[in-house]
């Protein structure tokens, strides 16, 4: 009998647990984010998600990955994401198309681009006059990586279509690959891409177009008017979410944030990783609070401009809204 009220005891205990969990899960929002790529880049969002910021706010957050800012600005206006994470020049394309419900920028990132510039060779003492005449692996024509390149190019006196051959019929996630095999003198790209190169000696970091483009909001978040109206609190949510796992980047090391993004990222080691983390903070890649920066929005306007991308400048305020970023710092 004692054993028999034992086992029932425990069997009760356990569907109480049980039943607990499942109400607490199912009194979580459920959010599709769909983001650009999914890179060592946005360490502030993985901290956020390892560390369960997002549950903290009532978030249960899906994960999707667009492989390209088209592919997730789309995603986003069809409705089969609640919210995109990639360069606001999206937001400015779709806007200047006439979308009615068109998607707005909530919270900042990234404040610098972070793509590198690759050797084949190591220069030593490289000018950007080392690039002339030479073969160039860049990227999507109207993409944020090319545009940037392009615009840091410029500023160092080199005339992208005249003084190098400009290779862009190779998909942005084949690049590495493409130039291992052969192809280009030089190659932009992401990280682990440009540390991978580096420890097969198939490639050298030459310089960072991070540092030499300057403050800019590389990667942004944003949501349809119309879910930023219904779903305010969620927004709200988010928002903080993501303020934490600035804040968590900020005030810990590159080992620390390390470990905690390690599951993100299974396929590289925590020496890369660390590694990695290192070279974007040295150079200040994370912003350290969400709150979009309007001088930065007006330098990305000047860049699209100078790609022959923008029609015409879209007011800083029609395409930001930064009272959930603000309201995510108090």
């Amino acid at each position: 009998m004692k054993k028999y009220l034992l086992m029932t005891s425990l069997l009760a205990f356990c569907l109480v647990i049980i039943y607990g969990c499942g109400k607490t899960s199912s009194s979580l929002k459920k959010v599709t984010l769909n983001e650009v790529a999914h890179s060592i880049f946005y360490a502030p969002q993985y901290v956020a998600i390892e560390l369960g910021y997002f549950e903290e706010e009532g978030i249960d957050l899906t994960l999707e990955t667009g492989f390209g800012a088209d592919k997730t600005m789309t995603a986003v206006i069809s409705g089969n994401a609640d919210i995109g994470f990639m360069g606001p020049e999206a937001t400015i394309y779709q806007y200047q198309e006439g979308n009615k419900d068109y998607a707005v920028n909530f919270a900042q990132l990234t404040q610098r681009a972070g793509n590198f510039l690759i050797s084949r060779e190591k220069i030593k003492d490289f000018t950007w006059d080392d690039i002339k005449g030479k073969d160039v692996i860049g990227g999507r024509k109207g993409g944020m990586p090319e545009m940037i390149f392009e615009y840091v190019l410029k500023k160092n006196g080199i005339d992208p279509k005249k003084d190098i051959h400009m290779i862009q019929n190779i998909d942005f996630a084949n690049t590495a690959g493409a130039f291992t095999g052969g192809s280009g003198d030089f190659t932009v790209e992401f990280e682990p891409s440009a540390t991978a190169l580096e420890n097969e000696k198939a490639g050298y970091v030459t310089a960072s177009l991070g540092i030499e483009s300057g403050y800019v909001p590389y990667t942004t978040y944003c949501a349809k008017q119309s879910y930023l109206k219904d779903h305010e609190d969620t927004i709200k949510g988010f928002t903080r979410a993501i303020a934490k796992g600035q804040k968590y980047v900020s005030n810990h090391s590159a080992e620390e944030i390390a470990d905690v993004i390690a599951p993100q990222f299974k396929e590289t080691s925590k020496k890369d990783l660390i590694k990695i983390l290192k070279r974007y903070m040295e150079q200040d890649t994370y912003k350290e609070t969400p709150e979009f920066d309007e001088n930065g929005y007006e330098l990305l306007q000047d860049i699209l401009e100078q790609a022959g991308e923008l029609n015409e400048r879209v007011d800083f305020h029609t395409l930001v809204d930064n009272q959930y970023a603000k309201d995510a710092i108090k």
